[in-house]
């Protein structure tokens, strides 16, 4: 598999949305009254929510196959995930006739894993957090002679980076946007976008406060692990950062803000009776960080990315009491 170290350019990426658009519709940008009563700004909800796999994860998904069969037709893949990335690679892996497997952590979603299972990938429960499940599909990678698929690298990174395309496409004057940080390609991917175009947009990371691996990352310019990142918020329970990623965020993004659970929580109940559209904890957070920094924020143009709508019952009904 080709270095990550080749950057993304404009023609790559353009590639990436041709590609992308032949299995994901481009998702809609919207603005809800009742959601702007509360952020008391403009502000613009992209709904990646509304994939196919509901994330927009899906996205790079099918690049990274794309790429990665055009240089080994024969690949097999495995991969460690708490469930949007097994997903992904679950439904591009269906498309594209690659086999996949997924390792994921003991007690994740049961939802998540029956979907990735249903999208056609064999799934390997091991671990007590997504680091350890990451460990052991490195194992099993190279027991099997197959190819580890990372949860951030320049292939995944141009597919999603299709939606921040649209975004700034549909909504050209975006002062700030909020992204979710689980393992980085998101946050990445609007970097990436926001120079390739000009843009001057601020790209804000969002975080769990009790997954801080990537916020403290930022702070030193160089990756800095956590022991322990239990969180509600199962999207960005990260301990360990990828250092391409912590190099990118570190130079491009604004800031990273951190969330405590209660306001996750409040934020998916916030979604739901103003949009009536299902997000995720780690989907729920650019709200959540955008109403810390309401104050900031007036006057200005925000953009908040719904990255997922793959929320678990217990933790949609704890969100609703």
């Amino acid at each position: 598999m080709t270095d990550r170290n080749p950057i993304i350019t404009a023609e790559s990426l353009g590639a990436a949305r041709a590609l992308v658009s032949r299995y994901v519709p481009g998702s809609a940008a919207y603005r809800w009254p009742l959601l702007e009563q509360a952020t008391g700004t403009t502000t613009w909800v992209k709904h990646e929510n509304h994939n196919p796999t509901g994330s927009f994860k899906v996205r790079g998904g099918l690049t990274f196959l794309t790429r990665l069969t055009a240089e080994r037709p024969a690949a097999r893949v495995v991969s460690a995930s708490r469930g949007n990335h097994a997903q992904s690679l679950a439904y591009a892996g269906r498309a594209l006739g690659v086999p996949v497997a997924i390792v994921v952590p003991e007690g994740n979603s049961p939802d998540k894993n029956a979907a990735t299972v249903a999208y056609g990938a064999e799934l390997i429960v091991h671990g007590r957090d997504f680091q350890e499940a990451v460990e052991h599909a490195r194992k099993v990678a190279a027991e099997r002679a197959a190819v580890m698929a990372p949860a951030v690298h320049p292939w995944l990174v141009e597919g999603v980076a299709s939606y921040a395309a649209e975004f700034h496409q549909d909504v050209p004057d975006l002062d700030v946007i909020y992204v979710p940080v689980g393992m980085g390609s998101g946050i990445c991917a609007n970097i990436i976008v926001r120079d390739l175009i000009g843009a001057k947009t601020e790209i804000v990371g969002v975080v769990a406060a009790q997954a801080p691996a990537y916020a403290l990352s930022f702070e030193a310019g160089q990756v800095v692990a956590t022991e322990q990142a239990d969180t509600l918020i199962d999207g960005v329970a990260c301990r360990t950062p990828d250092p391409w990623a912590v190099d990118v965020i570190a130079a491009g993004a604004a800031r990273v803000v951190r969330v405590e659970e209660q306001s996750a929580r409040d934020a998916l109940a916030l979604l739901y009776r103003a949009t009536h559209n299902l997000a995720e904890p780690a989907g729920a957070i650019p709200l959540a960080a955008a109403l810390i920094e309401a104050e900031r924020n007036r006057g200005r143009t925000v953009g908040l990315v719904l990255t997922g709508g793959n929320c678990d019952f217990s933790v949609l009904a704890s969100a609703l009491v």
